[in-house]
């Protein structure tokens, strides 16, 4: 298991952004945190994100023949990562 910072540079490629300090929320429990902070598997079939709270798949990234499929059903919400200083 690692943590989200793992697939930071796939993350960019399939969102064309930086997605490790954005605020994911989890449709099992409503734990929120940054991406960076989930676990990751990396040698499942693909990439699975889990809640680090409850074990939940947030998320599953699969390349196929150079093109991403991903699911994030297990997401109830993403939002921006805190400002500087906390505001």
């Amino acid at each position: 298991m690692l943590d989200g910072n793992a697939i930071a540079g796939t993350l960019s490629t399939v969102f064309g952004a930086d997605m490790t300090l954005v605020v994911a929320t989890c449709g099992g429990c409503g734990a929120r945190g940054p991406v960076a902070e989930t676990a990751v598997y990396v040698r499942a079939p693909g990439l699975v994100v889990r809640c680090r709270s409850c074990d939940s798949v947030l998320a599953v990234v699969v390349e196929r023949d150079g093109r991403y499929c991903v699911d994030v059903r297990g997401v109830a919400g993403l939002g921006e990562p805190p400002s500087p200083g906390g505001r």
